[in-house]
């Protein structure tokens, strides 16, 4: 992944991560790893971890601590309604971003580019 996707990464990665928690609860070992099978080879897991912790301080989640076979026991993420809240609003200005960018992108080609 290039610098630009990286960059544009950041500024998604919390409405992904809430998508992926809207489907089922996980912990951040688990999340990275669905990332990384669906083509963000690149994502480094402390920028998942950093962004859970980012999430659960501002309430977006619901957080259980599980025991593990391996270790310390795994805090499991679930999403709450303020986090559903927040997915929502995600979700209203990633369609609001993706139709202004295929409007311009149209909008190129007609003009020769």
């Amino acid at each position: 992944m290039g610098k630009q996707a990286t960059e544009m990464l950041k500024g998604t990665l919390e409405g992904i991560v809430l998508a992926i928690l809207a489907g089922r609860p996980a912990y951040g070992y688990e999340i990275t790893s669905w990332l990384r099978e669906r083509g963000f080879t690149d994502l480094a897991e402390g920028t998942v971890y950093a962004l859970l912790v980012r999430i659960e301080q501002r309430g977006l989640v619901d957080v259980e601590k599980v025991p593990s076979e391996k270790g310390p026991p795994r805090k499991v993420y679930t999403l709450n309604e303020p986090g559903r809240a927040s997915l929502a609003e995600f979700w209203r200005n990633w369609r609001f971003l993706s139709d202004r960018l295929e409007q311009l992108r149209k909008e190129g080609i007609d003009h020769g580019e």
